[in-house]
């Protein structure tokens, strides 16, 4: 097992908790984030090919609840159980797979705001150990603490061995991310720092 703490840069208030057990081939891993405004716990299986085939994440605010469970079947099709309890915030969208969202083509869960599950993409290309050119993924990326999840596009491409080129036209990203020898990110500029 190994644990990993990232301290975000853009809320000092907020940390990412994570206990990951990496195997050859994949992950298992539970993990808690952690601000003024919410607590969320999380569990993630990408325990064949780097690929996501579960993941559950519960977020607790002040008199509210929601959980998104998000399964995808050898078929590539993703299923999802969402519940909801307390008085929810207002402003903030409804939690599970938004309306209209084609997710046939994403392998991988890309949870908001904690650098964790980028290691999958960058395993399973194998961003550590070539020369790969940016190549193209659809994620599953789910919306913390609202659990709305949409289609991401991402491109992921090597630099060298501790630095992959992570970019998402989705949400405007373009960065060059250093990670471990497990390919787990340790900084990620202007949102995260393993420390």
């Amino acid at each position: 097992m190994d644990y990993y703490t990232w301290r975000n840069l853009q809320d000092e208030s907020q940390r990412d908790i994570c206990c990951v057990a990496l195997q050859d081939n994949g992950l298992t891993a539970v993990g808690i984030q952690t601000c003024s405004e919410y607590q969320a716990n999380w569990m993630l299986d990408a325990s064949t090919d780097w690929i996501t085939s579960r993941v559950h994440v519960q977020v607790q605010g002040a008199g509210w609840q929601r959980s998104l469970e998000l399964i995808r079947d050898s078929d590539g099709v993703w299923d999802q159980t969402v519940s909801l309890s307390g008085i929810q915030p207002a402003e903030m969208p409804e939690p599970g797979i938004a309306p209209g969202t084609d997710l046939s083509s994403a392998l991988d869960v890309d949870l908001g705001k904690c650098p964790l599950t980028n290691v999958m993409p960058i395993r399973r290309l194998g961003l550590l150990s070539g020369d790969v050119p940016k190549t193209q993924l659809i994620m599953a990326w789910i919306d913390m603490p609202s659990l709305r999840v949409i289609a991401s596009d991402q491109y992921y491409s090597s630099i060298d061995s501790r630095h992959v080129r992570y970019a998402s036209g989705t949400r405007g990203v373009d960065v060059s991310l250093t990670v471990d020898a497990n390919g787990v990110v340790t900084q990620y500029p202007d949102l995260a720092l393993v420390f």
